[in-house]
């Protein structure tokens, strides 16, 4: 938010909630390409008190064009000795002045359309992804959580994995399993209906403005660790895009970029058939000796275990968390969303030369 003074002087507004943390707001003054002015406030907590103002003044007369790096210095030196930060961090005060410079919006700023259809065909999902993706990028549809719904099992690979390196395609094949690949970068994910949890949020990219590429996945997936929360799941992010517990990971998300808007989808294990998942899929041992295991069914702690719950109360759950923050409004896709996904789905996603573009 920005706004203009008698003084021409440029007020910036910015707002992050640090991801397990607490609200931080920057409140700037800007002149000459410069920060004027600089006052720092939230619900954290500080100590001692006077360290507030060592970070204001240390922000004043850095350059707008300062990234974080140059900004986490100049508070560092600024700092008195044994300053306590709970709920905050320096990073995540260069994040909000950059937030703020960088005129980013708010999750209040904007109304978020729910749609959650009947089961779909893995190509179509792919499809519709990129289509809606498209569409908020025009303008033409507001931000969107979809929530997903698998007409039948599936692998999805990332859009720069090996076909051959990543998917047995004779064990898939036998088990009747179809392989997609995804727009989106990351690893494979294996889904079956009933098994699994997964939903797209897509955003104007003004929301993520400010953040880093690693930063923007724990901002949009805060509200999911705060939904589990809720649900008695001690959860938490492990860069870059994984969602764990105590007992392993639960979740793993990806992301897209298209002409500013932002994909980002989420997949998680409500329960899992390991055996199957490791005759399917190809785990290398480089990845399972990277997370401590020999055993790619003991990486994914399913939610079922978890919670008790059935998956449509999880979901429902979800839902009604993300509804109580935000704004959250049921939604559809128009007959010529559909169309055009019906038809990318065809010519892109269900396509050999689309599937093995990295064999």
């Amino acid at each position: 938010m920005v706004e203009r003074s008698h003084q021409d002087e440029t007020r910036c507004h910015g707002e992050y909630k640090v991801p397990g943390g607490k609200l931080v707001v920057a409140d700037l003054g800007v002149r000459d390409g410069q920060l004027v002015s600089a006052m720092l406030s939230g619900d954290f907590f500080l100590e001692p008190e006077e360290a507030l103002e060592a970070i204001n003044e240390a922000l004043i007369g850095a350059p707008v064009t300062s990234d974080a790096s140059v900004l986490i210095e100049r508070i560092q030196r600024a700092l008195p000795a044994g300053t306590e930060m709970i709920g905050l961090s320096v990073p995540a005060i260069a994040t909000v002045v950059r937030r703020a410079l960088a005129r980013a919006s708010d999750w209040r700023e904007h109304r978020f359309g729910l749609i959650h259809r009947p089961p779909e065909s893995p190509a179509l999902h792919m499809a519709l992804d990129e289509i809606l993706t498209r569409e908020v990028a025009a303008g033409r549809r507001g931000p969107t959580l979809r929530v997903w719904e698998w007409e039948r099992s599936a692998i999805i690979i990332g859009v720069f994995q090996s076909l051959a390196n990543e998917v047995d395609s004779e064990a898939a094949a036998a088990e009747n399993i179809e392989v997609v690949r995804r727009i989106s970068g990351g690893g494979a994910m294996f889904v079956e209906p009933g098994n699994t949890i997964t939903w797209s949020l897509i955003v104007p990219e003004t929301l993520v403005q400010g953040l880093s590429f690693v930063e923007s996945y724990a901002f949009l997936d805060d509200w999911v660790i705060q939904a589990l929360g809720d649900m008695g799941i001690n959860a938490w992010y492990v860069p870059i895009n994984d969602i764990t517990s105590p007992g392993g990971k639960i979740a793993g998300a990806a992301q897209k970029r298209i002409n500013g808007a932002v994909l980002h989808h989420v997949t998680m294990a409500y329960d899992i058939d390991a055996d199957k998942l490791t005759r399917v899929l190809r785990i290398g041992r480089e990845k399972l000796s990277d997370k401590g295991t020999t055993s790619a069914g003991k990486r994914v702690d399913p939610l079922k275990r978890q919670t008790g719950l059935d998956r449509e109360t999880i979901i429902q759950r979800m839902i009604d968390s993300f509804a109580a923050r935000f704004t959250l409004k049921p939604d559809t896709i128009t007959d010529a969303e559909m169309a055009a996904a019906e038809r990318l789905a065809r010519e892109k996603f269900a396509s050999a030369k689309w599937t093995h573009r990295v064999p």
